[in-house]
């Protein structure tokens, strides 16, 4: 580790599962990371809502199948309260259809808990960039679902100038923040447009439209 990386706060995790097991076997993994810090766990959705909104952690893990409420519950109200929560949900099944409810939710990840220990902490480190973790197999589908419920049409709405530079930012991964700093506006500006964008676009939070950016080139700067 270089200075650099030993000067970095480490990325603050809350990780969700009902397995008392499952979660001692997250907490042993994750410690062996120095640039990682576990700071709380959670046995149910209540709990893991309460947490992220009290802690404010850099990335949420969290179980879609979980007591009291399950995770696709959860993570819809933690991004409700804060549209940059970076949210990575857990399944054992690629092929389950609340995978992609929970993309829908604000999930910006996806991890098969039968993936070797490495790709999970690799999708922390990303989620903590503003990157996209999704499995080709999920990314595959949701671009589907995309494709088949949003369109810029020359009868429809389009995105002004500025929309499109939001759509741009988002797709890089920044924080509604980090764009409000940006582009010189405010933050409640930015929050006005990116609610546009998901209304003009039919989409359902911020991750189908970085998806929908990378789709049509609106990722790279012009």
């Amino acid at each position: 580790m270089d200075l650099i990386e030993a000067m970095t706060p480490p990325i603050r995790v809350v990780f969700a599962d009902d397995h008392p097991i499952v979660r001692q076997g997250l907490r042993s993994m994750l410690a062996a990371y120095p640039d990682l810090e576990v700071i709380a766990e959670a046995e149910d959705g209540d709990e893991t809502v309460r947490l992220a909104n009290e802690l404010q952690p850099d990335v949420l893990i969290i179980d879609i199948v979980m007591p009291v409420k399950d995770g696709i519950t959860a993570t819809r109200e933690i991004t409700q309260a804060n549209p940059d929560a970076r949210i990575l949900v857990l399944t054992s099944f690629l092929e389950d259809d609340k995978i992609i409810d929970a993309i829908k939710a604000g999930a910006m990840g996806v991890h098969l808990k039968e993936s070797p220990p490495q790709q999970l902490v690799e999708s922390i480190r990303a989620l903590h960039r503003g990157e996209i973790a999704l499995h080709p197999h999920v990314t595959l589908k949701l671009m589907q679902e995309v494709k088949n419920h949003s369109s810029i049409t020359q009868d429809g709405e389009t995105l002004t100038p500025r929309e499109v530079e939001v759509l741009r930012c988002l797709a890089q991964g920044l924080s509604n923040q980090d764009i409000a700093a940006l582009l010189t506006v405010s933050v409640r500006t930015v929050t006005t447009h990116i609610r546009n964008i998901l209304d003009k676009l039919h989409l359902a939070n911020r991750t189908q439209a970085a998806l929908y950016a990378v789709e049509k080139g609106i990722y790279s700067k012009q």
